[in-house]
Protein backbone atom coordinates (compact mmCIF):
# COMPACT_ATOMS: atom_id res chain seq x y z
CA UNK A 1 0.00 0.00 0.00
CA UNK A 2 1.48 3.36 -1.08
CA UNK A 3 1.15 6.52 1.11
CA UNK A 4 -0.23 9.69 -0.62
CA UNK A 5 2.46 12.47 -0.60
CA UNK A 6 1.67 15.67 1.33
CA UNK A 7 0.85 18.60 -1.01
CA UNK A 8 3.71 21.07 -1.26
CA UNK A 9 1.75 24.09 0.04
CA UNK A 10 0.48 22.06 2.96
CA UNK A 11 3.90 21.32 4.26
CA UNK A 12 4.63 23.36 7.39
CA UNK A 13 8.05 24.59 6.37
CA UNK A 14 6.71 25.79 2.99
CA UNK A 15 3.86 27.69 4.58
CA UNK A 16 6.21 29.25 7.09
CA UNK A 17 8.53 30.32 4.28
CA UNK A 18 5.68 31.89 2.31
CA UNK A 19 4.46 33.74 5.35
CA UNK A 20 7.95 35.01 6.04
CA UNK A 21 8.34 36.15 2.43
CA UNK A 22 4.95 37.92 2.49
CA UNK A 23 5.84 39.61 5.77
CA UNK A 24 9.17 40.74 4.36
CA UNK A 25 7.49 42.09 1.23
CA UNK A 26 4.86 43.90 3.30
CA UNK A 27 7.59 45.36 5.47
CA UNK A 28 9.47 46.61 2.41
CA UNK A 29 6.29 48.16 1.01
CA UNK A 30 5.41 49.81 4.31
CA UNK A 31 8.94 51.12 4.72
CA UNK A 32 8.90 52.43 1.13
CA UNK A 33 5.58 54.15 1.79
CA UNK A 34 6.94 55.60 5.02
CA UNK A 35 10.06 56.83 3.25
CA UNK A 36 7.95 58.40 0.51
CA UNK A 37 5.66 60.11 3.02
CA UNK A 38 8.63 61.33 5.08
CA UNK A 39 10.39 62.72 2.01
CA UNK A 40 7.17 64.42 0.88
CA UNK A 41 6.69 65.97 4.31
CA UNK A 42 10.28 67.15 4.31
CA UNK A 43 9.80 68.55 0.81
CA UNK A 44 6.64 70.34 1.91
CA UNK A 45 8.57 72.00 4.74
CA UNK A 46 11.24 73.22 2.32
CA UNK A 47 9.15 76.06 0.88
CA UNK A 48 12.18 78.23 0.19
CA UNK A 49 15.97 78.16 0.05
CA UNK A 50 18.25 80.42 2.04
CA UNK A 51 20.72 81.30 -0.69
CA UNK A 52 20.86 85.09 -0.32
CA UNK A 53 19.89 87.56 2.38
CA UNK A 54 16.89 89.71 1.45
CA UNK A 55 16.23 93.10 2.99
CA UNK A 56 14.32 96.34 2.39
CA UNK A 57 16.84 97.34 -0.29
CA UNK A 58 16.53 94.19 -2.42
CA UNK A 59 14.47 95.27 -5.42
CA UNK A 60 15.65 92.90 -8.17
CA UNK A 61 13.20 89.94 -8.39
CA UNK A 62 16.05 87.71 -9.60
CA UNK A 63 17.63 87.95 -6.14
CA UNK A 64 14.38 86.91 -4.50
CA UNK A 65 14.17 84.12 -7.06
CA UNK A 66 17.28 82.49 -5.64
CA UNK A 67 15.36 81.82 -2.43
CA UNK A 68 11.98 81.29 -4.09
CA UNK A 69 12.71 79.70 -7.48
CA UNK A 70 9.20 78.30 -8.03
CA UNK A 71 7.49 81.64 -7.57
CA UNK A 72 10.12 83.46 -9.61
CA UNK A 73 9.78 81.02 -12.48
CA UNK A 74 6.03 81.70 -12.60
CA UNK A 75 6.62 85.46 -12.33
CA UNK A 76 8.86 85.31 -15.41
CA UNK A 77 6.08 83.59 -17.34
CA UNK A 78 3.96 86.74 -17.18
CA UNK A 79 5.94 87.61 -20.33
CA UNK A 80 4.35 84.71 -22.22
CA UNK A 81 1.87 85.35 -25.00
CA UNK A 82 -1.75 84.79 -24.07
CA UNK A 83 -5.16 85.99 -25.05
CA UNK A 84 -8.88 85.71 -24.36
CA UNK A 85 -11.83 87.09 -26.30
CA UNK A 86 -11.79 90.39 -24.43
CA UNK A 87 -8.25 90.65 -23.12
CA UNK A 88 -4.61 89.86 -23.40
CA UNK A 89 -2.29 91.19 -26.05
CA UNK A 90 0.46 88.62 -26.04
CA UNK A 91 4.16 89.40 -26.22
CA UNK A 92 4.48 90.80 -29.70
CA UNK A 93 6.77 93.77 -30.39
CA UNK A 94 3.96 96.12 -29.42
CA UNK A 95 0.54 95.41 -27.92
CA UNK A 96 -2.70 95.56 -29.89
CA UNK A 97 -4.21 99.03 -30.34
CA UNK A 98 -7.65 99.47 -28.81
CA UNK A 99 -8.12 102.64 -30.85
CA UNK A 100 -7.99 100.60 -34.05
CA UNK A 101 -10.39 98.06 -32.58
CA UNK A 102 -12.81 100.80 -31.52
CA UNK A 103 -12.38 104.16 -33.37
CA UNK A 104 -15.15 105.71 -31.26
CA UNK A 105 -12.60 106.03 -28.46
CA UNK A 106 -10.63 108.54 -30.53
CA UNK A 107 -13.69 110.80 -30.55
CA UNK A 108 -14.41 110.25 -26.87
CA UNK A 109 -10.83 110.99 -25.77
CA UNK A 110 -10.16 113.82 -28.22
CA UNK A 111 -7.68 116.26 -26.70
CA UNK A 112 -6.33 113.69 -24.21
CA UNK A 113 -3.23 111.49 -24.73
CA UNK A 114 -5.41 108.36 -24.81
CA UNK A 115 -6.72 109.55 -28.19
CA UNK A 116 -3.31 108.96 -29.77
CA UNK A 117 -2.33 105.69 -28.10
CA UNK A 118 -4.41 103.19 -26.11
CA UNK A 119 -3.46 99.52 -26.21
CA UNK A 120 -4.59 96.16 -24.91
CA UNK A 121 -2.95 95.14 -21.67
CA UNK A 122 -0.06 92.70 -21.59
CA UNK A 123 1.43 90.68 -18.75
CA UNK A 124 3.00 92.25 -15.66
CA UNK A 125 6.45 91.74 -17.15
CA UNK A 126 5.68 94.51 -19.66
CA UNK A 127 4.10 97.14 -17.40
CA UNK A 128 7.15 99.42 -17.32
CA UNK A 129 8.33 98.70 -20.86
CA UNK A 130 4.93 99.41 -22.38
CA UNK A 131 4.64 102.70 -20.52
CA UNK A 132 8.08 103.79 -21.65
CA UNK A 133 7.13 103.12 -25.27
CA UNK A 134 3.59 104.46 -25.39
CA UNK A 135 3.09 107.64 -27.39
CA UNK A 136 1.23 109.05 -24.39
CA UNK A 137 4.68 109.33 -22.79
CA UNK A 138 7.00 109.79 -25.79
CA UNK A 139 4.86 112.52 -27.41
CA UNK A 140 3.21 114.15 -24.40
CA UNK A 141 4.66 115.60 -21.20
CA UNK A 142 3.99 113.41 -18.18
CA UNK A 143 5.02 113.48 -14.53
CA UNK A 144 6.58 110.95 -12.22
CA UNK A 145 3.17 110.13 -10.76
CA UNK A 146 2.55 107.89 -13.80
CA UNK A 147 5.14 105.47 -12.42
CA UNK A 148 3.26 104.82 -9.19
CA UNK A 149 1.63 101.70 -10.66
CA UNK A 150 4.04 100.79 -13.45
CA UNK A 151 7.27 100.13 -11.59
CA UNK A 152 8.75 98.83 -8.38
CA UNK A 153 9.31 102.14 -6.64
CA UNK A 154 9.13 101.53 -2.88
CA UNK A 155 12.90 101.85 -2.41
CA UNK A 156 13.14 104.74 -4.89
CA UNK A 157 10.50 106.67 -2.94
CA UNK A 158 12.31 106.07 0.35
CA UNK A 159 15.64 107.10 -1.14
CA UNK A 160 14.11 110.31 -2.49
CA UNK A 161 12.53 110.95 0.91
CA UNK A 162 15.88 110.59 2.62
CA UNK A 163 17.38 113.08 0.17
CA UNK A 164 14.65 115.49 1.15
CA UNK A 165 15.47 115.23 4.84
CA UNK A 166 13.20 112.41 6.06
CA UNK A 167 14.54 110.68 9.22
CA UNK A 168 16.08 107.22 9.52
CA UNK A 169 17.75 104.83 7.08
CA UNK A 170 16.72 102.34 4.41
CA UNK A 171 17.53 99.49 6.79
CA UNK A 172 14.55 100.28 8.98
CA UNK A 173 11.46 98.08 8.64
CA UNK A 174 8.94 99.33 6.11
CA UNK A 175 6.16 99.76 8.66
CA UNK A 176 8.31 101.82 11.05
CA UNK A 177 7.42 105.51 11.47
CA UNK A 178 10.71 106.62 9.90
CA UNK A 179 10.27 104.38 6.85
CA UNK A 180 6.73 105.64 6.35
CA UNK A 181 7.93 109.25 6.58
CA UNK A 182 10.59 108.47 3.96
CA UNK A 183 8.04 106.80 1.70
CA UNK A 184 5.50 109.61 1.75
CA UNK A 185 8.05 112.39 1.38
CA UNK A 186 9.68 110.64 -1.55
CA UNK A 187 6.31 109.91 -3.15
CA UNK A 188 5.38 113.59 -3.02
CA UNK A 189 8.72 114.57 -4.53
CA UNK A 190 8.74 111.98 -7.34
CA UNK A 191 5.18 112.85 -8.40
CA UNK A 192 6.37 116.39 -9.14
CA UNK A 193 9.32 115.33 -11.29
CA UNK A 194 9.15 115.14 -15.08
CA UNK A 195 8.59 111.54 -16.17
CA UNK A 196 11.98 111.26 -17.90
CA UNK A 197 13.80 112.26 -14.73
CA UNK A 198 11.71 110.16 -12.36
CA UNK A 199 12.11 106.95 -14.37
CA UNK A 200 15.92 107.04 -14.16
CA UNK A 201 15.80 105.60 -10.65
CA UNK A 202 13.58 102.67 -11.67
CA UNK A 203 14.61 99.44 -13.37
CA UNK A 204 11.92 96.86 -12.70
CA UNK A 205 8.18 96.43 -13.18
CA UNK A 206 6.18 95.23 -10.18
CA UNK A 207 8.53 93.21 -7.99
CA UNK A 208 8.46 90.93 -4.96
CA UNK A 209 9.28 93.74 -2.53
CA UNK A 210 6.12 95.62 -3.52
CA UNK A 211 3.89 92.91 -2.01
CA UNK A 212 6.07 90.93 0.42
CA UNK A 213 8.02 91.61 3.58
CA UNK A 214 11.60 90.49 2.79
CA UNK A 215 12.06 88.85 6.18
CA UNK A 216 8.73 87.14 6.86
CA UNK A 217 7.33 87.02 3.29
CA UNK A 218 4.02 88.26 4.73
CA UNK A 219 1.83 90.14 2.30
CA UNK A 220 1.90 93.91 2.64
CA UNK A 221 0.86 97.04 0.78
CA UNK A 222 3.60 99.52 -0.11
CA UNK A 223 2.11 101.95 -2.65
CA UNK A 224 1.51 105.35 -1.01
CA UNK A 225 -1.62 106.00 -3.07
CA UNK A 226 -3.27 102.86 -1.73
CA UNK A 227 -2.13 103.43 1.84
CA UNK A 228 -3.73 106.87 1.82
CA UNK A 229 -6.72 105.76 -0.22
CA UNK A 230 -7.71 102.82 1.97
CA UNK A 231 -7.45 105.05 5.05
CA UNK A 232 -9.79 107.57 3.42
CA UNK A 233 -12.17 104.75 2.44
CA UNK A 234 -12.26 103.46 6.00
CA UNK A 235 -13.53 106.86 7.16
CA UNK A 236 -16.35 106.91 4.60
CA UNK A 237 -19.91 105.83 5.31
CA UNK A 238 -19.92 103.30 2.46
CA UNK A 239 -20.74 99.76 3.73
CA UNK A 240 -17.82 97.43 3.02
CA UNK A 241 -18.90 93.89 3.95
CA UNK A 242 -16.20 92.40 1.74
CA UNK A 243 -13.51 94.16 3.80
CA UNK A 244 -14.37 93.00 7.35
CA UNK A 245 -11.26 94.50 8.92
CA UNK A 246 -12.48 97.98 7.98
CA UNK A 247 -15.94 97.27 9.40
CA UNK A 248 -14.26 96.04 12.59
CA UNK A 249 -12.07 99.16 12.77
CA UNK A 250 -15.15 101.38 12.34
CA UNK A 251 -16.74 99.77 15.40
CA UNK A 252 -13.64 100.40 17.52
CA UNK A 253 -12.44 103.58 19.18
CA UNK A 254 -10.57 104.74 16.05
CA UNK A 255 -7.72 105.98 18.20
CA UNK A 256 -5.36 104.95 15.40
CA UNK A 257 -6.09 105.38 11.69
CA UNK A 258 -6.91 102.25 9.72
CA UNK A 259 -3.71 100.55 8.57
CA UNK A 260 -4.05 97.63 6.15
CA UNK A 261 -0.61 96.30 7.09
CA UNK A 262 -1.70 96.08 10.71
CA UNK A 263 -5.45 95.48 10.54
CA UNK A 264 -6.25 93.51 7.37
CA UNK A 265 -6.48 89.71 7.29
CA UNK A 266 -4.30 87.66 4.98
CA UNK A 267 -7.29 86.92 2.74
CA UNK A 268 -8.06 90.62 2.46
CA UNK A 269 -4.42 91.29 1.64
CA UNK A 270 -4.69 88.83 -1.26
CA UNK A 271 -6.88 91.48 -2.89
CA UNK A 272 -5.38 94.63 -1.42
CA UNK A 273 -1.94 93.97 -2.89
CA UNK A 274 -3.64 93.92 -6.30
CA UNK A 275 -5.70 96.98 -5.41
CA UNK A 276 -2.48 98.98 -5.10
CA UNK A 277 -2.46 99.38 -8.88
CA UNK A 278 -5.64 97.93 -10.40
CA UNK A 279 -7.68 100.93 -9.35
CA UNK A 280 -8.98 104.34 -10.35
CA UNK A 281 -6.77 107.29 -9.41
CA UNK A 282 -5.71 110.77 -10.48
CA UNK A 283 -2.13 110.95 -11.77
CA UNK A 284 -2.00 114.27 -13.61
CA UNK A 285 0.31 117.25 -13.18
CA UNK A 286 -1.92 119.47 -11.04
CA UNK A 287 -1.57 117.64 -7.72
CA UNK A 288 -0.10 114.54 -6.11
CA UNK A 289 -1.58 111.23 -7.21
CA UNK A 290 -4.55 110.17 -5.09
CA UNK A 291 -7.25 107.49 -4.94
CA UNK A 292 -10.74 109.08 -4.92
CA UNK A 293 -12.26 106.84 -2.26
CA UNK A 294 -13.44 109.45 0.26
CA UNK A 295 -17.12 108.62 -0.37
CA UNK A 296 -16.84 104.96 -1.38
CA UNK A 297 -15.95 102.72 -4.30
CA UNK A 298 -19.00 103.02 -6.56
CA UNK A 299 -18.79 105.01 -9.79
CA UNK A 300 -21.10 107.78 -8.57
CA UNK A 301 -19.30 108.00 -5.20
CA UNK A 302 -15.96 108.48 -6.94
CA UNK A 303 -17.61 111.03 -9.22
CA UNK A 304 -18.88 112.89 -6.15
CA UNK A 305 -15.35 112.97 -4.72
CA UNK A 306 -14.03 114.45 -7.94
CA UNK A 307 -16.89 116.96 -8.15
CA UNK A 308 -16.14 118.22 -4.64
CA UNK A 309 -12.37 118.31 -5.12
CA UNK A 310 -10.54 121.54 -5.86
CA UNK A 311 -7.06 121.68 -7.34
CA UNK A 312 -4.44 123.68 -5.40
CA UNK A 313 -5.12 126.63 -7.72
CA UNK A 314 -8.78 126.55 -6.67
CA UNK A 315 -9.98 125.19 -9.98
CA UNK A 316 -12.55 122.46 -10.47
CA UNK A 317 -11.37 118.89 -10.88
CA UNK A 318 -11.22 117.45 -14.39
CA UNK A 319 -8.71 115.40 -16.36
CA UNK A 320 -8.91 117.40 -19.58
CA UNK A 321 -11.10 119.66 -21.68
CA UNK A 322 -12.63 117.77 -24.55
CA UNK A 323 -11.14 119.15 -27.76
CA UNK A 324 -14.41 119.11 -29.71
CA UNK A 325 -16.92 120.19 -27.10
CA UNK A 326 -14.98 121.87 -24.30
CA UNK A 327 -16.51 119.57 -21.68
CA UNK A 328 -14.41 119.20 -18.53
CA UNK A 329 -14.13 115.44 -18.80
CA UNK A 330 -13.01 112.65 -16.48
CA UNK A 331 -10.75 109.76 -17.55
CA UNK A 332 -11.01 106.42 -15.76
CA UNK A 333 -7.84 104.39 -15.30
CA UNK A 334 -8.35 100.68 -14.56
CA UNK A 335 -10.86 100.31 -11.69
CA UNK A 336 -10.77 96.53 -11.23
CA UNK A 337 -10.63 96.74 -7.42
CA UNK A 338 -13.63 99.04 -7.34
CA UNK A 339 -15.69 96.91 -9.73
CA UNK A 340 -14.74 93.65 -7.99
CA UNK A 341 -15.90 95.24 -4.73
CA UNK A 342 -19.46 95.43 -6.12
CA UNK A 343 -19.60 91.80 -7.26
CA UNK A 344 -20.64 88.45 -5.81
CA UNK A 345 -17.09 87.11 -5.59
CA UNK A 346 -16.02 89.91 -3.25
CA UNK A 347 -19.12 89.41 -1.11
CA UNK A 348 -18.34 85.68 -0.95
CA UNK A 349 -14.82 86.29 0.35
CA UNK A 350 -13.08 85.39 -2.90
CA UNK A 351 -9.89 87.39 -3.38
CA UNK A 352 -8.21 88.54 -6.57
CA UNK A 353 -5.41 86.01 -6.03
CA UNK A 354 -7.87 83.10 -5.65
CA UNK A 355 -8.80 83.48 -9.32
CA UNK A 356 -5.83 85.21 -10.96
CA UNK A 357 -3.08 83.54 -8.88
CA UNK A 358 -4.67 80.23 -7.80
CA UNK A 359 -2.94 77.76 -5.54
CA UNK A 360 -1.04 74.96 -7.23
CA UNK A 361 1.06 71.99 -6.17
CA UNK A 362 4.60 71.31 -7.25
CA UNK A 363 5.52 67.98 -5.75
CA UNK A 364 4.46 68.16 -2.11
CA UNK A 365 4.53 71.94 -1.97
CA UNK A 366 1.42 74.11 -2.24
CA UNK A 367 2.21 77.57 -3.56
CA UNK A 368 0.44 80.56 -5.09
CA UNK A 369 0.89 80.69 -8.85
CA UNK A 370 2.74 83.94 -9.61
CA UNK A 371 1.96 83.80 -13.31
CA UNK A 372 -0.77 86.40 -12.92
CA UNK A 373 -3.29 86.00 -15.77
CA UNK A 374 -6.91 85.49 -16.75
CA UNK A 375 -8.73 82.71 -14.86
CA UNK A 376 -10.08 81.55 -18.23
CA UNK A 377 -6.62 80.18 -19.01
CA UNK A 378 -6.73 77.82 -16.03
CA UNK A 379 -10.37 77.10 -15.23
CA UNK A 380 -9.56 73.92 -13.30
CA UNK A 381 -7.62 75.67 -10.55
CA UNK A 382 -9.20 79.13 -10.79
CA UNK A 383 -12.89 78.28 -11.04
CA UNK A 384 -13.65 74.60 -10.50
CA UNK A 385 -12.38 74.53 -6.93
CA UNK A 386 -15.71 76.23 -6.10
CA UNK A 387 -17.90 75.80 -9.17
CA UNK A 388 -18.41 72.08 -9.84
CA UNK A 389 -19.46 72.40 -13.46
CA UNK A 390 -17.79 71.39 -16.72
CA UNK A 391 -15.17 73.80 -18.05
CA UNK A 392 -17.15 74.34 -21.25
CA UNK A 393 -20.19 75.48 -19.27
CA UNK A 394 -18.18 77.84 -17.05
CA UNK A 395 -16.50 79.47 -20.03
CA UNK A 396 -19.86 79.82 -21.75
CA UNK A 397 -21.23 81.67 -18.70
CA UNK A 398 -18.31 84.08 -18.73
CA UNK A 399 -18.68 84.67 -22.47
CA UNK A 400 -22.39 85.38 -22.09
CA UNK A 401 -21.74 87.99 -19.38
CA UNK A 402 -18.96 89.65 -21.35
CA UNK A 403 -20.86 89.62 -24.65
CA UNK A 404 -23.85 91.30 -23.00
CA UNK A 405 -21.62 93.90 -21.37
CA UNK A 406 -19.91 94.61 -24.69
CA UNK A 407 -23.29 95.06 -26.42
CA UNK A 408 -24.38 97.55 -23.73
CA UNK A 409 -21.06 99.35 -23.93
CA UNK A 410 -21.41 99.70 -27.71
CA UNK A 411 -24.79 101.38 -27.21
CA UNK A 412 -23.36 103.68 -24.58
CA UNK A 413 -20.42 104.68 -26.77
CA UNK A 414 -22.78 105.29 -29.69
CA UNK A 415 -24.86 107.60 -27.50
CA UNK A 416 -21.82 109.59 -26.38
CA UNK A 417 -20.33 109.91 -29.86
CA UNK A 418 -23.73 111.10 -31.12
CA UNK A 419 -23.94 113.64 -28.29
CA UNK A 420 -20.45 114.93 -29.07
CA UNK A 421 -21.41 115.37 -32.72
CA UNK A 422 -24.57 117.24 -31.75
CA UNK A 423 -22.68 119.54 -29.38
CA UNK A 424 -20.14 120.27 -32.10
CA UNK A 425 -22.93 121.17 -34.50
CA UNK A 426 -24.60 123.39 -31.91
CA UNK A 427 -21.37 125.26 -31.20
CA UNK A 428 -20.77 125.82 -34.89
CA UNK A 429 -24.34 127.07 -35.23
CA UNK A 430 -23.68 129.69 -32.56
CA UNK A 431 -25.69 128.32 -29.64
CA UNK A 432 -24.84 130.31 -26.51
CA UNK A 433 -22.07 128.70 -24.41
CA UNK A 434 -23.94 129.30 -21.18
CA UNK A 435 -26.91 127.34 -22.47
CA UNK A 436 -24.62 124.48 -23.47
CA UNK A 437 -23.13 124.14 -19.97
CA UNK A 438 -25.77 121.69 -18.64
CA UNK A 439 -25.31 119.59 -21.78
CA UNK A 440 -21.55 119.48 -21.25
CA UNK A 441 -22.20 118.26 -17.70
CA UNK A 442 -24.28 115.43 -19.13
CA UNK A 443 -21.40 114.56 -21.47
CA UNK A 444 -19.06 114.46 -18.46
CA UNK A 445 -21.39 112.10 -16.60
CA UNK A 446 -22.06 109.83 -19.58
CA UNK A 447 -18.45 109.60 -20.68
CA UNK A 448 -17.20 108.93 -17.14
CA UNK A 449 -19.53 105.97 -16.79
CA UNK A 450 -18.85 104.26 -20.09
CA UNK A 451 -15.11 104.77 -19.62
CA UNK A 452 -15.32 103.28 -16.11
CA UNK A 453 -16.49 99.99 -17.66
CA UNK A 454 -14.32 100.26 -20.76
CA UNK A 455 -11.11 100.83 -18.78
CA UNK A 456 -11.92 98.06 -16.27
CA UNK A 457 -10.26 94.87 -17.44
CA UNK A 458 -12.99 92.25 -17.00
CA UNK A 459 -15.58 93.36 -19.57
CA UNK A 460 -18.16 93.40 -16.80
CA UNK A 461 -17.42 89.99 -15.30
CA UNK A 462 -16.22 91.28 -11.93
CA UNK A 463 -19.70 92.71 -11.27
CA UNK A 464 -22.15 92.07 -14.15
CA UNK A 465 -25.17 93.82 -12.64
CA UNK A 466 -23.10 96.83 -11.61
CA UNK A 467 -21.56 97.12 -15.07
CA UNK A 468 -25.04 96.97 -16.65
CA UNK A 469 -26.32 99.64 -14.24
CA UNK A 470 -23.41 101.95 -15.04
CA UNK A 471 -23.77 101.52 -18.79
CA UNK A 472 -27.51 102.05 -18.57
CA UNK A 473 -26.87 105.38 -16.86
CA UNK A 474 -24.28 106.26 -19.52
CA UNK A 475 -26.82 105.71 -22.30
CA UNK A 476 -29.41 107.71 -20.36
CA UNK A 477 -27.13 110.70 -19.73
CA UNK A 478 -25.97 110.69 -23.34
CA UNK A 479 -29.49 110.72 -24.71
CA UNK A 480 -30.57 113.28 -22.08
CA UNK A 481 -27.89 115.55 -23.52
CA UNK A 482 -29.27 115.16 -27.02
CA UNK A 483 -32.81 115.87 -25.80
CA UNK A 484 -31.57 118.96 -23.96
CA UNK A 485 -29.99 120.21 -27.19
CA UNK A 486 -33.24 119.62 -29.01
CA UNK A 487 -35.13 121.56 -26.36
CA UNK A 488 -32.67 124.43 -26.85
CA UNK A 489 -33.56 124.40 -30.50
CA UNK A 490 -29.98 123.44 -31.30
CA UNK A 491 -30.98 120.73 -33.73
CA UNK A 492 -33.03 123.17 -35.79
CA UNK A 493 -30.31 125.79 -35.71
CA UNK A 494 -27.69 123.24 -36.78
CA UNK A 495 -29.78 122.14 -39.77
CA UNK A 496 -30.00 125.70 -41.06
Amino acid sequence: MTDNPTPMLSRPYVRMGLLAAAAALATVLVMSLYTSISSRKAEARQTSFKVVDLDEKTVDPAQWGKNFPRQYDAYLRTAEKYGTKYGGAGSEAMPISRLKEDPRLVTMFDGYPFSIDFNQRRGHAYMLEDQLKTRRVTERKQTGSCLHCHASNTVAYREEGLKGGAPGTLDEAFTSPNAQAQLMAGFEAVCKLPYGEAVKALKHPVACIDCHDPKSMALRVTKPGFIRGIEALSKSADPLPHLPSIEKWRKGDRSLPYDANRDASRQEMRSMVCGQCHVEYYCGPKTTLFFPWNNGLKVEQIEATYDAYKFPDGGRFFDWKHARTGAEALKAQHPEFEMWSQGIHARSGVSCADCHMPYKREGAIKITDHQVRSPLLDVTRSCQTCHRFPEVELKARVTAIQDRTKALMDRAEDAIVALIADIEAAKKAGVDEAKLKPVLELQRKAQWRVDFVNAENSMGFHAPQEAARILGEAVDYGRQGQIALRDLGAAKVAKK
